[in-house]
């Protein structure tokens, strides 16, 4: 069998949400813009899978903008903030030193632009502290943006705590939330955010395709110029079929997420409890505010590559943490934040899991890991040195 454990990177595209596109290819096919009925009929169907995702997230369909994904979203919304925050002298961003990189490749440009960005750590869990947020903020804070779930750890951040913090201060607050919306609950009133991100293809839509939550009244500038879609913030015809695909999977996630939440956490604790008696093992990231579907782990004494070589031989897929990193022999600035040595990040091993995974595929991979790990430390010329070591050290 195969198992597909890499539903963090993408998620395959449910029926619901195919069925729904394949209208759009056929007969909806008229430009939104166009004021013939071709396009009248497709601005239609744009607005209603506007006003689905709108519910989904508990916010006004004016306040949802499309994108081609999460990070342009992530973009947009720092864009924002930060160009309104320039016509006031604001020029200092705060975020984490763990956000996915369609934000931190973004400050780090915007550093060069003149901009000060403060990076809060966080703690062995991957939680940021609130009172490292207060201290950090100053009145020349123009944007915070703390992801809501990490991609790589699982890790869910107190969101609604530093949005209330901000909104005192009258500070723009952005979550990246592409890794918890259809997952978790995600109300965007109760969390008290000013913008959010999210993202079709990790819910089990189609790719390219995202949106924008922007509170009405949030500045909103386009990334893009052109025409006047969106309301005039995102230039370009819209990609109808994917939006409409994302809206139906979303609601079909949303309402499926109690029964899909508790059965994959089921499914996440036992592998914890069975990666865990591998010696030397270590699960990044706490068991409590944890996305359901997500484990992380580092075994010392070999290299994350090669696990991930092995266990596709065996029949699963799984990642060393961010697809957008795949390539990089860099260790990862998520475990490194977290106070993982080089060395150890290095040896890492993300699971996560959808709503389509199964109880064989669990079974499985609590099978395949534990010997293929053995099999590589057996190997490893860097195992062999720690038990070297350690064996020199007990003498």
């Amino acid at each position: 069998m195969y198992a597909y454990l890499d539903n963090a990177a993408t998620t395959k595209m449910s029926e619901a949400a195919k069925q729904a596109m394949l209208p759009i290819f056929d007969e909806i096919y008229g430009n939104p813009s166009s004021l013939h009925r071709y396009g009248q009929e497709s601005s239609a169907v744009l607005q209603n899978a506007r006003e689905r995702i709108a519910a989904c997230i508990n916010a006004d369909p004016k306040e949802i903008f499309f994108t081609s994904g999460g990070s342009e979203a992530d973009n947009q919304a720092i864009y924002s903030c930060c160009k309104h925050g320039e016509k006031k002298g604001k020029k200092h961003i705060i975020s984490t030193q763990i956000e996915h990189h369609a934000v931190l490749h973004y400050l780090h440009a915007l550093e060069a632009e003149g901009f000060r960005v403060t990076l809060l750590p966080v703690d062995e869990t991957g939680t940021i502290h609130i009172s490292d947020l207060e201290a950090a903020l100053t009145d020349d804070t123009c944007l915070v943006t703390i992801m809501m779930a990490n991609n790589e750890i699982g890790t869910i951040q107190p969101i609604a705590e530093a949005a209330q913090l901000c909104r005192a201060r009258k500070i723009p607050f952005h979550t990246d939330a592409v890794q918890a919306v259809g997952h978790v609950p995600v109300d965007v009133r109760a969390l008290g955010v000013d913008m959010l991100s999210l993202a079709g293809h990790k819910f089990h839509g189609p790719k390219g395709v995202g949106a924008l939550y922007c509170r009405r009244g949030m500045p909103l500038h386009s990334l893009l110029i052109g025409g006047a879609q969106e309301r005039g913030r995102r230039a370009g015809t819209e990609n109808l079929p994917a939006i409409v695909g994302m809206a139906a999977a979303l609601e079909e996630a949303i309402t499926e997420l109690p029964e899909t939440a508790a059965r994959i956490t089921g499914y996440r604790d036992q592998l914890i409890d069975g990666l865990a008696k591998i010696e030397r093992s270590m699960l990044n990231g706490g068991r409590e505010n944890r996305l359901p579907g997500n484990v992380s782990f580092c075994f010392e004494g070999l290299e994350g590559e090669a696990l991930l070589l092995l266990l596709d031989a065996r029949g699963i897929a799984a990642s060393s943490g961010s697809a957008c990193t795949s390539g990089s022999l860099e260790p990862s600035h998520v475990l490194l934040a977290l106070g993982r040595p080089h060395e150890i990040a290095h040896g890492s091993l993300r699971l996560s899991l959808s709503r389509y995974t199964t109880q064989e595929e669990i079974n499985h991979t609590l099978a395949m890991v534990p010997p293929v790990v053995d099999y590589l430390r057996e190997i490893s010329p860097v195992w062999e040195k720690i038990i070297a070591d350690e064996i020199k050290g007990g003498n």
